[in-house]
C-alpha cells in the first residue's frame, strides 16, 4: 500500500496512502489514517472531493483530512495517475 502523503502536525501524523486493490478502481480516491488506526477514512478526489466513508475517524478528524485532501488534490491525482500507469510514486512530505 504505497503512501502518497505524509501530513504531520504538532498532534498527529495523517498518512494518505492507495491500497494495492485500488488499482482496479477508475475513479481517483486515497484512504487516509494515523497509527493504529484500524478503518481508515476514504476521500474520493474526482470528479470533487467527496467523503467515501469515515472509518474510525471522529467527525472533528474528517473535517482536517477533508480539508487537507482539497489543498493536495491535484498532487494525489497526479500521483493516482502514476499508480495506474505502474509507476514510482514519490511520497509528499507537509510538516505544519
Amino acid at each position: 500500500m504505497p503512501k502518497i502523503l505524509i501530513y504531520i502536525t504538532a498532534k498527529v501524523i495523517w498518512q494518505f496512502l492507495f491500497w494495492n486493490t485500488d488499482y482496479y478502481e477508475n475513479r481517483a480516491h486515497v484512504h487516509v489514517g494515523k497509527r493504529n488506526t484500524e478503518r481508515l477514512c476514504k476521500i474520493w478526489l474526482e470528479p470533487e472531493v467527496e467523503l467515501a466513508s469515515k472509518g474510525d475517524l471522529t467527525d472533528v478528524q474528517v473535517k482536517q483530512v477533508m480539508s487537507i485532501a482539497i489543498e493536495y488534490r491535484e498532487k494525489m491525482i497526479k500521483q493516482w495517475m502514476l499508480f495506474k500507469q505502474g509507476k514510482t510514486i514519490r511520497i509528499i512530505k507537509v510538516k505544519k
